[in-house]
């Protein structure tokens, strides 16, 4: 097994990527982009599924290395960050889908980071 730093490392590049990825695709939809028209397409949506896979990976590479226990019931605060992690990981279709979303993400996706992050430092329940 890794050390619990490799998983954080992890994690947070894969952050990185999401949020490059739902960015890059949130800016070209909100320019009046389409997929059509979009010449990164492929790279964004590998950039993306990357960044995905390794927070999923990295997160819980530092659970098992904090000693949670395979088999045990999720606390809140971690029902919390997968909640958020599905919905980052979803919500990249959305800009082309519908482009007058694509400005707010902007406010939103700041603010998605803080609640993973709070539950991450705090966790609240």
């Amino acid at each position: 097994m890794f050390p619990r730093d490799f998983y954080e490392i992890l994690h947070i590049i894969g952050i990185a990527m999401l949020f490059l990825a739902i960015g890059g695709v949130a800016t070209h939809a909100a320019n009046g982009g389409t997929k059509a028209s979009s010449q990164t397409r492929g790279l964004m949506s590998s950039v993306h599924g990357v960044g995905a896979l390794l927070i999923l990976v990295g997160g819980f590479g530092m659970l098992a290395r904090i000693g949670f226990a395979h088999g045990t019931n999720f606390p809140g605060w971690l029902w919390v960050k997968i909640i958020v992690w599905v919905v980052l990981s979803a919500i990249v279709l959305l800009p082309y889908r519908r482009p007058a979303l694509a400005r707010p993400f902007i406010f939103l996706l700041p603010l998605l980071a803080g609640v993973a992050v709070y539950m991450a430092l705090y966790k609240p329940f």
